[in-house]
């Protein structure tokens, strides 16, 4: 018996370190969730940052990470598409917090610039892997008869 369809191309070498950038991202937003989840909980800072403790501002801004970042680590792990959108939604948040508001929630400059080399390494291999789509497209279309 022969297979229904022919095997499925090889992803290329950006394909590849694509899927496995996503991944290692799916396990920084892990972290983070859980990071918020231990804040708002009381686990760190001794619960002196407990949800009750803490000012709207902060209430609001912690919860919404620690419900989205898991969400963006489980989209950013199962490579779909919904998933970087949901990680630019969180990321902006966060960076917004630290650079637009830091008399409410402090500068934190680590967590910034992390989340733009994150942005611009993410950037740089999916337009690499569209140029490469569109080469491939492209020596299709002129060797078709």
């Amino acid at each position: 018996m022969e297979p229904d369809s022919l095997t499925p191309p090889k992803p290329s070498l950006t394909a590849l370190l694509l899927v496995i950038f996503l991944r290692l991202v799916a396990v920084v937003c892990l972290f983070f969730g859980i990071q918020y989840w231990a804040m708002l909980t009381g686990f760190l800072l001794e619960g002196r940052a407990r949800f009750d403790l803490l000012a709207l501002p902060w209430r609001v801004a912690g919860s919404g990470l620690a419900v989205l970042y898991p969400v963006a680590a489980l989209g950013l792990w199962l490579t779909v598409s919904w998933g970087p959108v949901i990680w630019v939604i969180v990321a902006g948040a966060q960076v917004a917090m630290y650079t637009v508001w830091p008399q409410i929630f402090g500068f934190h400059l680590p967590v910034v610039i992390l989340n733009g080399a994150i942005a611009l390494v993410f950037a740089t291999l999916r337009i690499t892997l569209l140029l490469q789509r569109r080469k491939a497209m492209r020596t299709v279309m002129i060797h078709s008869p």
